[in-house]
């Protein structure tokens, strides 16, 4: 048994419903492992079990990513042992990993390639592998194909951007300041677009000579879903990946036969990566990019587990850039 430190609420509600608090943690049992976190994880999804878009049974434990280290087993558990560095995304499955040390399904463990480090990978696994899918499973890209990319200077954004860049893509990013703007460019976006005064379609029309664009990744939602339908080519692929700005109201479809017989779609990582052998297959190609440098992960911001309220706040107020973690 371990004394851990854990973040967890009681209801739904804003950044100080999150609470610090300390719990036994067991010997594991049957499929199960206790993990020893380095670095957890802080991703925009988190403020959505907080807040009730993504409901959950209560109290509850926060956050689906961490990087830590094993320290026991339980019966059955073959694909890790005692020792070994691993990470791990989820959704539900994996709610918990605000903690210093937990257990946790072996399941959805991922051993760590020699050349990625704790902190990195807790920063990367769910932005990396949402990367993955986005670049590898949405769409056939070819060279010379062009992108939307909104928030182009987030966590997911600054791969994507990379990652587009390898493939020889064009990109296009939306950012709400220049600050913002230059860490988007510095990471492969060709082209960025202020959406605090500038209009996006337009824009991305200029920039397309009128074509319009191959594929939007669009992680806002309300307040950008019309602009981003206004952006693409004639049978272009809009993405839906988030929802920062609220849920996407409901609309009528013919809308898309009307702005070019669009397709869209809105898909789940937790899709991509059932599979063990697919999940194995995007987590190879995300590591090893890293790993060989050709794609850079930026953790812009740390915090200390009881300062999870205000890393709520500041993600929520976009007050962040790259990747944030809580450091253990």
């Amino acid at each position: 048994m371990a004394l851990a430190k854990v973040i967890r609420i009681d209801r739904v509600g804003g950044p100080e419903v999150l609470r610090l608090e300390d719990i036994d943690v067991f010997e594991p049992g049957p499929g199960e492992v206790r993990l020893r976190h380095v670095a957890v994880g802080l991703n925009y999804a988190d403020t959505y079990f907080r807040n009730g878009t993504y409901p959950i049974p209560l109290p509850n434990g926060m956050g689906v990513e961490a990087a830590g280290v094993v320290q026991a087993v339980g019966e059955g558990v073959t694909n890790v042992v005692v020792g070994d560095r691993v990470t791990y995304t989820g959704f539900i499955n994996t709610l918990g990993a605000y903690s210093t040390e937990r257990l946790i399904s072996a399941a959805p463990l991922i051993k760590l390639p020699d050349g990625i480090a704790f902190e990195t990978a807790a920063a990367m696994t769910m932005r990396g592998l949402t990367s993955a899918y986005l670049m590898r499973r949405i769409h056939p890209f070819k060279a010379g194909d062009t992108v939307l990319l909104h928030a182009a200077a987030g966590g997911v954004g600054l791969i994507v951007s990379q990652w587009a860049k390898l493939l020889g893509l064009t990109v296009i990013g939306t950012v709400s300041t220049g600050e913002k703007a230059e860490v988007a460019r510095a990471h492969g976006c060709d082209h960025t677009i202020n959406y605090s005064h500038e209009d996006v379609a337009k824009r991305v029309r200029e920039l397309t000579n009128g074509v319009g664009v191959n594929v939007v990744f669009d992680s806002v939602g309300k307040s950008t879903f019309m602009a981003s339908l206004d952006s693409l080519k004639r049978r272009g692929l809009m993405v839906c990946v988030g929802t920062a700005s609220g849920t996407i109201p409901p609309f009528d479809p013919q809308i898309l036969a009307r702005k070019g017989s669009l397709f869209l779609t809105r898909p789940a990582l937790a899709d991509y990566i059932a599979d063990p052998a697919e999940k194995a297959e995007l987590a190879g190609e995300i590591f090893g990019h890293v790993a060989a440098g050709r794609i850079r992960i930026d953790i812009n911001q740390r915090y200390a587990l009881p300062d999870a309220a205000q890393a709520h706040r500041d993600l929520e107020s976009r007050k962040t850039t790259g990747s944030s973690i809580f450091v253990i």
